[in-house]
């Protein structure tokens, strides 16, 4: 039987000063947006497109302040709006986790949005260069959940070979889950997304796969997450992250109905 290592937090202490790994993790994440962003605007589809290194180190300081105010907002408001309604000093506390990639998302969204009005660039042309920048910064963000002990599995049987006891829970054997969404809802859709893109697609095509494909391996990966509370949809129960994921998977299909239509009467016309 595994058991977590309940690793400590902080990273490294300068006296009163502490990098915890949770914030190494969003580190990683922004450093690989900018080095897969690099790769990505060189590749012939996108170079004619006239992207540059500027503009994608702009897009990432409209994006951190998306994935930040819009994680944590999501957090508070999706998840736990009791708590942070009791404690509100808490919610500046990014530093101890819990970041909604849901909000995360919808702050990108945003920013995105203001980045290519000033910029004379269409939102979806943005989300269509960036979409497959992000899995692999997930993947990062849910490895700093793991070190941090947050997001624990449900209880499954003590059988299963890699069934971890999280000590700061209960004695009870449980998924791993916030590794199982680092590989399937980062590392595995990653792979999808960047092979997918790198030939020309239609537009708004790569943020229509992105959008469901994320959404679906959400779907998938909560069914091993302890859910945060569950909702009724119709006769089902689902989690709260599956309820955000819903919308998700019903844009991403629309996107790509949109851009396949729209190509196909563009070749015929």
């Amino acid at each position: 039987m595994l058991i977590h290592p309940l690793p400590d937090p902080i990273a490294i202490a300068i006296g009163p000063l502490a990098v915890r790994w949770y914030g190494i993790m969003y580190v990683i994440a922004f450093v690989l947006f900018i080095a897969l962003g690099r790769l990505r605007i060189k590749q012939p589809h996108m170079a004619s497109a006239g992207w540059t290194n500027t503009d994608l180190d702009d897009m990432l300081t409209y994006g951190v302040l998306g994935v930040i105010i819009g994680g944590r907002l999501g957090e508070v408001l999706f998840y736990h709006p009791a708590y942070y309604l009791d404690h509100p000093k808490e919610i500046l506390a990014v530093w101890n986790g819990g970041m909604s990639f849901h909000g995360g998302f919808l702050g990108v969204l945003f920013a995105m949005g203001v980045w290519a009005k000033f910029h004379g660039r269409r939102l979806m042309e943005v989300m269509d260069l960036i979409a497959p920048l992000v899995p692999l910064g997930y993947a990062a963000g849910r490895i700093g959940n793991f070190i941090n002990a947050e997001l624990p599995g449900r209880v499954v049987e003590s059988n299963l070979p890699w069934a971890m006891i999280w000590p700061n829970v209960d004695s009870l054997p449980r998924h791993p889950s916030p590794i199982y969404q680092a590989l399937v809802d980062g590392v595995l859709l990653f792979i999808v997304l960047w092979f997918y893109s790198r030939k020309p697609r239609p537009y708004k095509a790569v943020s229509g796969v992105f959008a469901a494909g994320y959404g679906c391996a959400r779907f998938f990966t909560e069914y091993f997450r302890e859910p945060d509370y569950e909702v009724m949809l119709g006769p089902w129960v689902i989690s709260a992250g599956q309820m955000l994921s819903l919308p998700m998977i019903v844009l991403g299909g629309v996107l790509l109905l949109i851009a396949y239509k729209k190509n196909s009467n563009t070749s015929h016309s």
